[in-house]
């Protein structure tokens, strides 16, 4: 780059890092096929912009809002209406509540020693019964 283009340039632009901020970002749309405001004469893209700037050819304005939203990273998003953030919850509760239903579920069909021996105690004592005669039956 020529010593005088910049020195044209700082003229138009007083803050030198925001002229190379506006410059680099004429250079990228010429290189992304913007049409040029003066002749190239064989000079590179940010050369061409430096001099379109010094010759105030393009407008500053314009392309500091293109640089502002090329480098813009965070989007502002709305916040979650509650009604969102509730159905949210409760989603999380359900899911909390069936991970201990399936819990207590395993737990209810296998059961513990305890039942198995007082089910054996009843059914032997089904069995006893069956073998006491009935009322209406007498032996003979």
């Amino acid at each position: 780059m020529a010593r005088v283009t910049v020195e044209d340039c700082v003229t138009k632009i007083p803050n030198r890092f925001e002229l190379v901020m506006v410059a680099s970002q004429r250079a990228r749309n010429i290189s992304a096929g913007a049409a040029l405001e003066v002749e190239r004469d064989n000079d590179k893209n940010p050369v061409v912009a430096l001099r379109e700037i010094a010759d105030n050819h393009v407008d500053q304005k314009e392309l500091e809002e293109a640089l502002i939203k090329g480098l813009q990273k965070f989007v502002e998003m709305d916040e979650p209406e509650e009604d969102e953030v509730d159905r949210i919850a409760i989603q999380q509760e359900l899911t909390v509540g069936e991970g201990e239903a399936t819990t207590d579920a395993a737990k209810a069909e296998k059961p513990s020693d305890e039942d198995q021996a007082a089910a054996m105690d009843m059914a032997g004592d089904d069995t006893a019964q069956d073998e006491k005669p009935v009322d209406g039956d007498k032996e003979a």
